[in-house]
C-alpha cells in the first residue's frame, strides 16, 4: 500500500488519503454553499492528465463517473474531465444526513451515508468512482467526512418543566431535571452548561455527564425550605451550548414544594365553659371544639378523642364526635347526674403531640320543662348547617321555627341572639310561628360561616337556646385583580430572543376553580410578546428596536375558571432603552449654498441638518471641518456653517468642504457629508441717470398741450445684469399749481400731459423722479428733478433759472413704482365696446364742462387777481415781452443717489 498523505484544500481543509486499494478520504464542513472544491481525484490518485509531460496525442483523456447517483451523489457534482469533487445545490445537514444509530449506513445505489457515534468525524457520505479508459480503470472508494458546524440551538422537548422537592429536603440536596435540552449538534457545539434565570437564593443547577456523553442538569437545594412559607417557585432554566457565538434554548421551570408533617393541630382556646340545663332533650348540642393544622392532606388530619382522664360516666353522658369535635347530649339528665363535668379532648394529628383542651359543662337543675324550638328549615340544611348562596336577594327565608311551652301554662317568647344579617320575626297570623331570613346581601369573601341562636323563655325566667349554623356557598361575583393596573416595564434594544420581561399577578376572592386565574395577552399585543397562561410570564420572542419603535403599550387579561368567566384587564407599557446602534445621519449626502459676494465675516451661511435616531447620549452629534478650517467653522449644536472671513467671488468663486458628524456613544459612531459653497454676485451698482442731465434744467410746456400727449422722459441705465438691472420709474414727490396732471411710465420713464390745462395751472412744476432697481437683497435707487414750466412763452429766464436754484419745499411720497405686466391690448378690447356712444357722452360732457369752466374761471381772475399773484410768487412767471416758443437747452447734470 502506498502512504496515507494529507491534502489541505482552501479555507475548509479538506483533506484526502490515497493508497492502491484505490480508497479517497475528504472532510468538509456542512452546510458549504454550491461550488466549494472538495478534492481532485486525478491528483490525489497520480493520474496523468490531458497537458503533462507526455504529448497529448500518445495521453487518452481520462473520465470519471459515478457507479450510480444514489443518496450522497445528489451532495456532490463531479467533472468527468478533471476528476474534481465539487459540493452540489443541495446544501449538506449533518443532523438530517446523519442520524446517529450506532453506526448505522444507509447505501444508496454507489452512493451512501455512515454514520457512528464514535468520533466526531464519524458521518460519512460514500461514493464508488469508476475511472476510464481501460488503461487506467478502476473503482474509487471515496469517503467523505460531514464536520458539524454549531448551527442549531438548544430545545428543550417540553415548554413547562414541573419538579417537586419535599420541604424538609436538606441543603445539597440533588435532583435530577427530567427533559433535558436536546442539541442535534454534536462535541462542543452540544449542550454543555445549565443555569437558571432567578435561583431565589436557594437553588443552583449542576450538570453531570455520563459515559455515553450524556448531559444531565440536577437541580440543587442551597437553603431551607417551608412550603407554609412558600409553596412553589417558578423560573427560567437555559441550556447554552459551546459554539462560538454559543446559542440558548430555555423552558419555565416550576418547582412546586410538596408537604411534610411538620405541623401539629393546635387550639385557638385552653378551656371552653359551657352551660346545660337538667331537662335538656337527648342529642342536644352542648359544644364544639376545632383544632387547626397548617399542613395539607392526611398531614392535616385531625381526630378528636376524650383524656384518659375524663372519667366513664362523663363518656357516657357527652358523645364526641371524632372527626368534628362536635359535643351531643347523648343519655338523660337525672337527680344522680353530677352537676360539673370537665371534659378533656384531645386534637390528634398524625405523628404529633396531641392538642388539649377542656370543656366545663355546667348542667342546671330545673323543676319544670323548658319551652320548645322546633326548627322547620326551608333552605338546604344537612346535619344542622344551612347552606345559602351568597347571591341570594334580600328577605330570602331560611327557616321557620315554632316556640310553644310542654306544659301549656306559661307564656313563651324568643328572639335571635348572634351577629350577621339575619332576622326573627313572628310569622303572622300564627302566634307561636316564627319566620327567620335574611336582610342584606351575604358575601361568601367577607364571611363564609355564621353561628346564631334563636332563644326560647317562658315568663318563668327558664331559656333555651337553639343553634343555627350557617354555611354560605361561594358563587362566581368577583373578577381576578391585578397587583398593578398599569405595569411599566423597560428592556434594552436588541435584547436576546425569548427575554425575559416580567412576572404577572392577579388574584381571585372566590374560592376553588373560581379564584383559578389564567393570564392572555389584549387583542392590541403584536404577536412577538408571549405571555404563559399559567405561570403569568410575559416574554418577547424576537429582538426590539427602539428606532423602529420606542414604547409598546397592550392590554392583558386575568380571566378565572368560573362560569360564567370574569375576567379583568391591566395594560402593559414596555419602553426600549437605547443602545449606540446607528451613526449621524445627514439629510442629504451633498450640500450646496449660495453665498453672496462680500459676505460679512462670521455670518451663516447655511445650516448643515444631521440626525441620529438613538436617544440621550448616543444621540447627540459633533459636528467638525475635515478641510478648509482656516477658513471656515461650524457650530457644533446648531450646524451652522459660517467664514471667518468676507469672501471674495473674484478671488475663489467656490469651496468645497468635508464635514465630519460624530456621535457620543461609546464607541463613538460617525459619518461624513460634502458641502459645496458657490458665490454669487451682488447688486452694488445703482442705476444712473443721463437723462435729464442736471437737477437744474427745465423745459417748457404750452397750455395747449392736449392730455395724453408726452412731455419729455427720464433715461437711466444700471451697470448691474439680471433682476439687478431691471429699473422702475416713479413720482415721489410733487410741487406746482396742479402736480397731479404729471404721470410717469414706471417701465420707459415717459412723462406724459394727464389732464388739459387751465389758465390758473400756468407756472413752474418740479416733479422728484425716484428710479430704482430690482435688486437682491435689497435695491437701488437715484433721484432726479423735473423741472417743467407751464407758459406760453419764457420771457424772464433769469427769473425762472433763480426759482430752480431754491431748494423744493417737496414732501417725498414712499410709495412704490407699479409695473404692470398685464398686456396692452386688453385694455384696448374694453374701450372699443360701445365707441359711439362714449364719444357722444365725452363730447357733450366737455361742452358743458367748458363753459362752466371759463365762466367761473373769469369770476375768480377778476376778484382774486392780487391775491393769486402773492400766492404762487414761487411759480408765476412775469410775461413781459415777446419770447421764442422754443425749448431751452438741456444743462449738465447732478444727480443724487440715496
Amino acid at each position: 500500500h502506498l502512504l496515507l498523505f494529507l491534502l489541505f484544500v482552501g479555507p475548509f481543509n479538506c483533506f484526502a488519503s490515497y493508497s492502491r486499494a484505490t480508497e479517497l478520504f475528504y472532510s468538509l464542513n456542512e452546510g458549504l454553499p454550491a461550488g466549494v472544491l472538495i478534492g481532485s481525484l486525478a491528483r490525489d490518485l497520480r493520474l496523468p492528465v490531458a497537458g503533462g509531460q507526455n504529448p497529448a496525442s500518445l495521453q487518452p483523456p481520462l473520465s470519471f463517473t459515478l457507479a450510480s447517483h444514489g443518496l450522497g451523489g445528489q451532495y456532490v457534482q463531479l467533472d468527468n474531465r478533471s476528476g474534481e469533487l465539487h459540493t452540489s445545490a443541495v446544501e449538506i445537514d449533518r443532523e438530517a444526513l446523519c442520524v446517529e444509530s450506532s453506526g448505522a449506513t444507509i447505501f444508496g445505489g454507489s452512493a451512501a451515508v455512515s454514520s457512528s457515534s464514535s468520533s466526531p468525524e464519524s458521518c460519512l457520505l460514500l461514493l464508488d468512482v469508476l475511472v476510464l479508459p481501460q488503461e487506467y480503470f478502476r473503482l474509487v472508494k471515496v469517503k467523505i467526512a460531514i464536520r458539524d458546524v454549531n448551527d442549531n440551538a438548544p430545545r428543550f422537548p417540553v415548554p413547562h418543566i414541573r419538579l417537586l422537592v419535599p420541604e424538609n429536603a436538606p441543603v445539597n440536596t440533588r435532583l435530577a431535571i427530567e427533559h433535558p435540552a436536546l442539541d442535534p449538534d454534536m462535541g462542543i457545539n452540544g449542550v454543555q452548561t445549565y443555569r437558571l434565570r432567578d435561583n431565589y437564593g436557594v437553588f443552583t443547577l449542576d450538570v453531570e455527564e455520563n459515559e455515553n456523553g450524556e448531559r444531565t442538569p440536577y437541580l440543587i437545594v442551597m437553603g431551607a425550605l417551608d412550603r407554609e412559607t412558600q409553596d412553589e417557585y417558578v423560573t427560567v432554566i437555559i441550556a447554552e451550548d459551546g459554539g462560538t457565538p454559543p446559542l440558548v434554548g430555555s423552558a419555565t421551570l416550576t418547582i412546586g414544594i410538596s408537604d411534610i408533617n411538620d405541623n401539629c393541630p393546635q387550639f385557638n382556646d385552653s378551656q371552653l365553659n359551657v352551660t346545660l340545663y337538667g331537662n335538656s332533650s337527648l342529642g342536644t348540642h352542648v359544644a364544639a371544639v376545632h383544632a387547626v393544622d397548617m399542613d395539607l392532606g392526611s398531614n392535616a388530619q385531625i381526630t378528636y378523642s376524650y383524656s384518659q382522664k375524663v372519667p366513664q360516666p362523663s363518656r357516657d353522658l357527652f358523645h364526641l364526635n371524632e372527626s368534628t369535635g362536635a359535643i351531643t347530649l347523648s343519655s338523660k339528665v337525672d337527680g344522680d347526674t353530677p352537676r360539673l363535668h370537665r371534659l378533656i379532648i384531645l386534637g390528634n394529628g398524625p405523628g404529633c403531640i396531641p392538642a388539649v383542651i377542656t370543656v366545663l359543662v355546667t348542667i342546671i337543675k330545673v323543676m319544670m320543662r323548658p319551652p320548645e324550638v322546633v326548627p322547620r328549615f326551608i333552605a338546604n340544611e344537612v346535619e344542622g348547617v344551612v347552606y345559602l348562596k351568597e347571591l341570594e336577594p334580600i328577605n330570602t327565608p331560611v327557616a321557620f321555627f315554632t316556640i310553644k311551652d310542654p306544659d301549656e301554662k306559661y307564656k313563651v317568647s324568643c328572639y335571635l341572639d348572634g351577629d350577621g344579617p339575619f332576622r326573627l320575626s313572628p310569622y303572622k297570623p300564627y302566634n307561636n310561628e316564627y319566620l327567620l331570613e335574611t336582610t342584606k346581601p351575604l358575601d361568601f369573601e367577607t364571611q363564609q360561616l355564621y353561628e346564631i341562636s334563636v332563644v326560647a323563655w317562658n315568663s318563668e325566667g327558664f331559656h333555651v337556646k337553639k343553634v343555627v349554623k350557617i354555611q354560605i356557598l361561594d358563587d362566581n361575583d368577583n373578577s381576578p385583580v391585578f397587583s398593578e393596573q398599569l405595569i411599566e416595564l423597560s428592556i434594552e434594544e436588541n435584547n436576546v430572543p425569548n427575554a425575559f420581561l416580567t412576572k404577572l399577578h392577579a388574584t381571585d376572592a372566590d374560592s376553588g376553580e373560581r379564584g383559578q386565574v389564567s393570564y392572555f395577552l389584549g387583542p392590541d399585543a403584536p404577536s412577538y410578546f408571549a405571555l404563559d397562561k399559567t405561570t403569568g410570564v410575559l416574554t418577547v420572542s424576537t429582538q426590539l428596536d427602539r428606532e423602529e419603535k420606542e414604547k409598546y403599550r397592550y392590554t392583558v387579561k386575568a380571566v378565572d375558571s368560573g362560569f360564567p368567566p370574569r375576567e379583568s384587564i391591566a395594560t402593559v407599557t414596555i419602553t426600549v432603552l437605547d443602545k449606540n446602534d446607528n451613526s449621524p445621519r445627514f439629510i442629504n449626502k451633498d450640500f450646496s449654498f449660495f453665498v453672496p459676494e462680500n459676505f460679512p465675516g462670521f455670518g451663516e451661511i447655511g445650516v448643515i441638518s444631521v440626525t441620529d435616531a438613538d436617544a440621550g447620549q448616543n444621540g447627540w452629534v459633533a459636528l467638525s471641518v475635515l478641510n478648509g478650517s482656516d477658513i471656515f467653522v461650524i457650530d457644533t449644536g446648531k450646524g451652522v456653517l459660517r467664514a471667518k472671513v468676507s469672501l471674495d467671488r473674484e478671488q475663489q468663486s467656490s469651496y468645497v468642504l468635508w464635514i465630519e458628524a460624530v456621535d457620543g456613544g461609546d464607541p463613538a459612531l460617525s459619518s461624513t457629508a460634502k458641502i459645496t459653497i458657490l458665490l454669487l454676485d451682488i447688486n452694488d451698482n445703482p442705476p444712473l441717470v443721463l437723462f435729464p442731465q442736471s437737477n437744474m434744467s427745465y423745459l417748457l410746456v404750452l397750455p395747449s398741450t392736449l392730455p395724453g400727449s408726452p412731455i419729455t422722459e427720464v433715461y437711466a441705465v444700471d451697470k448691474d445684469t439680471g433682476m439687478n438691472a431691471v429699473i422702475a420709474y416713479s413720482i415721489i414727490g410733487r410741487r406746482g399749481p396742479r402736480p397731479e396732471s404729471f404721470r410717469i411710465d414706471p417701465k420707459t420713464g415717459n412723462i406724459t400731459l394727464e389732464e388739459s390745462l387751465m389758465q390758473n395751472d400756468y407756472g413752474l412744476y418740479r416733479l422728484l423722479v425716484k428710479v430704482s432697481d430690482h435688486g437682491y437683497p435689497e435695491p437701488l435707487h437715484s433721484t432726479v428733478m423735473v423741472n417743467l414750466f407751464v407758459n406760453d412763452t419764457v420771457s424772464n429766464e433769469s427769473y425762472i433759472e433763480s426759482l430752480l436754484r431754491k431748494e423744493p419745499d417737496i414732501s417725498v411720497e414712499e410709495k412704490q413704482p407699479q409695473i404692470s405686466i398685464e398686456p396692452t391690448h386688453k385694455k384696448m378690447e374694453s374701450a372699443s365696446c360701445m365707441p359711439t356712444l362714449v364719444a357722444l357722452s365725452v363730447i357733450s360732457l366737455g361742452s358743458i364742462a367748458l363753459v362752466t369752466g371759463m365762466g367761473i374761471y373769469i369770476c375768480l381772475r377778476k376778484g382774486k387777481k392780487r391775491h393769486r399773484a402773492d400766492e404762487n410768487l414761487e411759480v408765476q412767471i412775469p410775461l413781459n415781452g415777446r419770447i421764442n416758443l422754443h425749448m431751452l437747452e438741456k444743462k449738465p447734470v447732478e444727480i443724487s443717489n440715496i
